[in-house]
Parts: C-alpha cells; structure tokens; sequence
C-alpha cells in the first residue's frame, strides 16, 4: 500500500508564497501536480503600454477593485494579435502586488484542475488572478466545460480572491463555421434567433463579466509605441526620428503593425546603435 501510495497522484500542496508574486501551475507524466514560483517576473509597467489607454482603463479599474476587495469582474480580452493583452495584465501585476495581487497560470490542458488550485488559494490573504494567455478551445476540449463551470454555474459559490483574465484571439474562444449560419432562425415579426450550435459557443464567453476588445494599430500609433519603447532604451529623441523609416520597413517585412512588432524593433534598433 505504501509503494502504490507513492505513485498515486497527491493533494495539490501549497507553494511557498513568499517566493514570488506569479506561480505557474504544473501536472507532471506522473500526474503529481504542484503551482511553482515564478523566479524572475517580467517588468513590464502599465505606463509603458501606449495606445491602448481605453482598454487599460478598464482592466486597471476592474483590477484595483478586485484589489480592494470590492466586487469585480472575470475578465475576457480579444483581439488583434501583439497589441499587448498579456502585457496590460502583467503590468496591473506588477501594480499591485504590493497591494497583495498575485497571478497563476495555467494552461488551456490543466483547466480541469481549477477547482483544485481555487481550493489551495481560497483561504489565502491575497488576491488571486488566475491567467490563460492565447486561450482557444476545439469542440469537445475537457477545459471549456470545467472553465464553463468554474466562472458560473457549479455548485459552489465563487471565492472572493480569484478572478480569472483569460486572453484570446477569438471572440468565442471557439472556432466558428461558416455552416454554421444555417443554425439561425427567423421569426414570424423578423427577428433572428442563433441555433443551438451558436448558442453553445456564445454561452463560455458571455460568462466573463468584463470583455475588452484589442484591434490592430495604425501607422501613426505604432510609429508613437516604437518611440516609445526607444526612449525606454535610453535613445535620444534625435535618434527616435531617425528610426522611424527603419521601424515602418521593420512592420512592412512582418506585415503587420503590432505592439510587439514595435518592441521587437525598438530591442534590435537600440542594441545597433546603444552606446558603446
């Protein structure tokens, strides 16, 4: 009994809280799961995220209320590709972990395991921000139902420091098809009514509380994010406009004009011409 023991998978175990403000939740081949610490956390500071001041608004508003122990929202952010969703909530992190915020990722696989780390964590003094970054579901994943369940709808009450900020690229976080239009109904008056099959994928999303939407940069903000992110690197304003040509051929190259893109630029163009 002792040797099947040691094999059997155990009790998700407390981490050592003080080892960091961000864990990653981790299952290994052997089934054990642990949450470990998260050793060097990225700096990343909501001053730095430039023209996205909307959507930091509502993520910071909703963050600092889940902070203040007020009520608050499960958040949903979407869109555009590289136009700083997992950036903004690393940076409300990087806010308000002296305020006692703390974040744990999981991936899409283990979400199955939520109830398991909101059980951990539900006695705990600090404020807990659950994270699913880049989150998409093919029909029929185990973690949409437990996600499902876990946001509105099991049994238990909801546990008053855990939210959960998931980003996607998806809307639904579900693929959608184009047969699926023949789902929708009309009504007698004209109404339109979606399908079974639409409802279904409308339903996982609509339970997060808050949805910010994300959408792809001009020319003129991406221009104004690699200024940005030069300065940030110590460059003059003098060598700033003289990367602007470079910094559009960079995006042009990439096709596309994202945040990251800018970063990635302002990274490259600052290590070529940082002082020696």
């Amino acid at each position: 009994m002792a040797r099947i023991e040691r094999v059997l998978p155990a009790p998700l175990a407390e981490p050592d809280w003080q080892a960091s403000i961000a864990f990653r939740y981790r299952k290994r081949s052997s089934g054990h799961a642990l949450l470990e610490p998260v050793r060097h956390v990225g700096v990343m500071r909501l001053a730095d995220l430039q023209e996205i001041d909307g959507q930091k608004e509502k993520i910071q508003r909703n963050t600092l209320q889940f902070v203040e122990g007020k009520p608050a929202n499960n958040v949903l952010l979407t869109g555009a590709r590289g136009t700083g969703k997992s950036s903004l909530i690393r940076g409300c992190l990087n806010e308000y972990a002296p305020r006692g915020l703390r974040l744990i990722e999981v991936d899409k696989a283990d979400l199955v395991d939520l109830p398991d780390i909101v059980e951990v964590v539900a006695q705990r003094p600090e404020r807990f921000i659950i994270f699913a970054d880049d989150l998409s579901f093919e029909d029929g994943e185990p973690g949409y139902k437990a996600l499902k369940s876990i946001l509105d709808g099991s049994v238990a009450a909801s546990t008053p420091n855990v939210l959960i900020y998931a980003t996607s690229n998806r809307r639904h976080l579900l693929p959608e098809y184009m047969k699926e239009n023949l789902t929708y109904k009309h009504t007698e008056d004209g109404e339109l009514h979606p399908g079974e099959v639409v409802e279904e994928k409308i339903s996982l999303s609509e339970r997060f509380g808050l949805w910010v939407s994300f959408y792809p940069f001009s020319q003129d903000e991406y221009l104004t994010i690699v200024a940005q992110w030069l300065r940030s690197f110590g460059l003059s304003d003098a060598v700033v406009e003289a990367a602007r040509p470079e910094a559009l051929v960079w995006a042009l190259e990439r096709a596309s004009r994202s945040g990251r893109v800018a970063y990635q630029f302002a990274r490259d163009y600052a290590g070529r011409h940082a002082a020696a």
